[in-house]
């Protein structure tokens, strides 16, 4: 009798640990965002004007942005140059389709950690391919953001006016041109 117990608890706990290791495929594709990106910024007058700037993040598929690096092209009144003048944080989300297309959003935000001047880009409609499949992460490339963006000079700035407009964010790209912006805005129309 013993020897059937446990036969028994053997089949028991073959039966059991079976439970709950058979799960649904994963039906998504992940997408990861790197590198450099490059923005310029139309609208705005005197020193809101001079706001181009490139930065490097990193982002899997929704979430904030791991910024690792950001400089702009143009020093000026309303942001100072060098290591740690300014604070970046933002975040995105991006959307995979089963052909590769993503779409999404992403937002930045740089505050001057010297003068308090606040540059927003916000409504950043996003566009690009990924390799990635179906239960993979991919890697987005030809990633263009296109969005509009505000600055609120910090509190006593001098030379330094607030201002708007639109703006392109290109990644890895070494020309980011306002023709390509009004492509992708056309395309998201």
């Amino acid at each position: 009798m013993k020897k059937f117990a446990l036969i028994i608890l053997l089949a028991l706990e073959l039966v059991v640990s079976g439970c709950g290791t058979s799960g649904t495929p994963s039906t998504t594709t992940n997408t990861q965002a790197t590198g450099n990106w490059e923005a310029q910024l139309t609208g705005g007058t005197d020193q809101a004007s001079l706001l181009n700037f490139v930065t490097t993040f990193t982002v899997t598929n929704s979430g904030p942005l791991n910024v690792t690096g950001f400089g702009f092209f143009n020093a000026g009144a309303c942001f100072a140059t060098g290591t740690n003048a300014e604070t970046v944080s933002g975040a995105a989300t991006l959307t995979s389709s089963s052909t590769n297309a993503v779409t999404g959003s992403l937002n930045l935000t740089i505050t001057s950690s010297t003068n308090g001047s606040v540059l927003t880009l916000s409504a950043g409609t996003l566009t690009g391919t990924s390799n990635g499949t179906i239960g993979t992460t991919g890697t987005l490339s030809n990633g263009v953001v296109v969005g509009t963006w505000t600055l609120a000079p910090g509190s006593g700035v001098t030379g330094c006016n607030s201002g708007g407009g639109s703006y392109i964010l290109c990644q890895d790209k070494a020309t980011c041109t306002p023709a390509t912006a009004a492509a992708v805005a056309k395309k998201s129309d």
